[in-house]
């Protein structure tokens, strides 16, 4: 069961965004489709309500989801806990494998945290006034390196974590294929230190879709500094988005 009508009504919320728009499916599967091919295992690390796993199962692909919220874990596992190439973990990722405490959002479950930065750079900066972390939960913690040694090395790695995205790349070893992670403009900083991660496990090329648009911003790929200093101009109103970083060697 769900602990209050107000994750209820959340969850309903996000279930309605996420999956409720066939336009943004269609913009999502071109965009996926230029990083994985049928049969592709695929990492979902913050899977949330599941329109990513929806995604990459249309494009034929196997995936490990990762989602610590225990309420969120119910709904993906009655939307996909029987779907063949679908395993579905309680945890989070980061650095190291051990616990995390967890700062949920009852009104917002898509932005529970880990990172009490993140809640501070969100303290009284705009478009943020009205969220609020009263609830806490110790989960499990693994890393992408156990993951892989678990389930194989994925074509792709999908990241949303609010604002320990540097951490999870940390327990990241190896230049998978292709990886994005998504960046706000409070914290602008944590992309930066995506990117340097990146950067210092292979050589990658970058690009970036604001917000929910599903939409490659550049025409060309860039290399880490020109995607930071675009980071780094953006107006904070543009919020949030995903940078997408694919191997030099790899066509996108």
């Amino acid at each position: 069961m769900f602990t209050t009508l107000q994750q209820v009504a959340a969850i309903g919320r996000s279930l309605w965004v996420y999956h409720g728009d066939p336009a943004r499916h269609r913009r999502m599967d071109q965009l996926y489709a230029r990083f994985m091919r049928r049969g592709d295992l695929v990492f979902d690390i913050g899977a949330h309500v599941g329109d990513r796993i929806r995604c990459f199962r249309r494009l034929g692909c196997r995936v490990v989801a990762l989602e610590p919220q225990a309420s969120l874990v119910r709904v993906l596992r009655l939307l996909y806990g029987r779907a063949e190439g679908v395993t579905i973990l309680e945890a989070a990722a980061g650095a190291r494998s051990g616990t995390l405490e967890l700062h949920l959002n009852p009104a917002n479950p898509t932005v529970a945290t880990g990172s009490t930065g993140f809640i501070a750079a969100a303290d009284g900066s705009p478009g943020w006034e009205r969220e609020r972390w009263t609830g806490r939960v110790t989960v499990p913690l693994t890393t992408l390196d156990a993951l892989i040694a678990q389930h194989g090395e994925p074509a792709f790695i999908k990241i949303d974590v609010e604002g320990l995205e540097e951490a999870v790349l940390q327990g990241l070893s190896c230049a998978v294929r292709a990886l994005s992670f998504e960046f706000t403009t409070i914290q602008r900083g944590v992309a930066v230190a995506c990117l340097q991660r990146c950067a210092a496990l292979g050589s990658y090329r970058f690009n970036a879709a604001l917000g929910e648009s599903q939409v490659l911003a550049h025409e060309s790929w860039l290399d880490d500094a020109a995607m930071a200093r675009w980071l780094m101009a953006l107006p904070h109103a543009a919020n949030s988005g995903d940078v997408y970083a694919v191997r030099a060697d790899v066509a996108a």
